[in-house]
């Protein structure tokens, strides 16, 4: 049983979508009973039973189930209202909190743990003006742009951030680089950034981990790091600057993917019995959402996405890149087809009719 908790009326109360791909439920000749309880949802059929609990603080009102409807090759959809508690406000993680100043911090190479900045104690962490604020200024100025010639580069105990990337001095840590060079991870070879100046280096967030000196290194399966990432600057960017609508594009210029985000608290509900959505996440030689017991739940992002790749939805591409709405987001180009596989995997976990909503296939990304 999977549900989506998408905002209805004010919280904590929302509506669930849920659906059963039970193999009851694909027996036409078979009366299906569906029994919904506060805590949990039972489905019979014949002599069998197939029941799913909820998680802790979380809870359905039986009263309100609506839209029960059997449809081939999805199995059992109905609509119930729920109710759960808010996280509190001290757990909801951002990029820019993972980083203070007057502590020391260990860069690590996301993919292979590999160290690329030690022991780092930065005296100023400061945000980065948007990507785009050098073209806003001709809005702005009725004479000719005054900050045409200034750059924004980190001294050594300074760390810039913006919307995907982080800012540091290479210092006497490495020689001096030319602009616009690729920046390799020693030991497995993954781009990790690049160089935006002899002495400013470009890490981006989907390719370290950043932890306090003093804690151990702890790994994170790639593809739930990317969409974890990926899901924060979504939320940071659409609280931030209420856009809704971003352009994926790699460090080679391309649009990879273009992405529409529906809500950013969505709830994830999943009974891990016989779950066969996590066992596809193999391929990247991880689980992807890790969880105990017989119940996985997550917080998401449900987002909208067409792939842009092979000259894909290239005039749907092209308005949105003259589109002054729609917020451009760079990473690495390999980094942007690891996220396009992440994204269609996901969306083949979905049942067949909830994959596509306006020719745009649907998602929800964890974080």
């Amino acid at each position: 049983v999977k549900a989506a908790a998408c905002p209805d009326g004010p919280l904590p109360r929302q509506t669930a979508s849920l659906f059963l791909p039970s193999a009851a439920a694909e027996h036409r000749s078979r009366p299906v009973e569906v029994s919904v309880s506060a805590d949990s949802l039972e489905v019979r059929s014949g002599g069998s039973c197939a029941a799913a609990a909820l998680p802790a603080g979380v809870r359905l009102a039986p009263s309100s189930c609506r839209g029960l409807r059997r449809l081939r090759g999805d199995g059992l959809h109905l609509r119930v209202r729920l109710r759960r508690a808010p996280p509190p406000a001290d757990l909801v993680f951002t990029l820019r909190e993972s980083l203070k100043p007057h502590k020391k911090y260990i860069f690590y190479c996301q993919s292979c743990g590999d160290i690329v900045v030690e022991d780092r104690k930065f005296l100023r962490v400061l945000p980065l003006p948007s990507e785009n604020w050098s073209d806003l200024v001709e809005e702005w100025c009725c004479h000719p742009n005054p900050f045409a010639r200034s750059t924004l580069h980190p001294q050594h105990d300074d760390c810039f951030f913006g919307d995907t990337f982080f800012l540091l001095n290479s210092g006497s840590e490495s020689p001096k680089s030319k602009e616009n060079t690729r920046v390799i991870c020693k030991r497995c070879k993954t781009m990790l950034g690049e160089t935006i100046s002899p002495d400013t280096i470009k890490y981006y967030v989907t390719e370290l981990i950043i932890q306090p000196s003093e804690e151990s290194f702890s790994p994170t399966p790639r593809s739930q790091f990317v969409q974890s990432m990926v899901a924060q600057c979504l939320l940071e960017l659409s609280s931030a600057k209420s856009t809704f609508r971003f352009t994926v594009k790699g460090d080679n210029g391309k649009t990879y993917i273009l992405i529409w985000l529906l809500n950013s608290d969505t709830l994830l509900v999943e009974s891990l019995g016989n779950s066969s959505s996590l066992s596809v996440f193999t391929l990247f030689g991880d689980i992807f959402m890790p969880s105990s017991g017989p119940v996985g739940t997550w917080n998401a992002v449900k987002v909208l996405y067409q792939p842009c790749t092979k000259c894909r939805n290239k005039e749907l591409a092209d308005a949105w890149e003259s589109d002054m709405g729609v917020h451009p987001l760079k990473f690495p180009s390999e980094t942007c087809l690891e996220l396009l596989l992440i994204l269609g995997f996901n969306t083949a976990s979905l049942p067949p009719s909830l994959r596509c909503m306006n020719s745009f296939q649907v998602r929800n990304s964890c974080y």
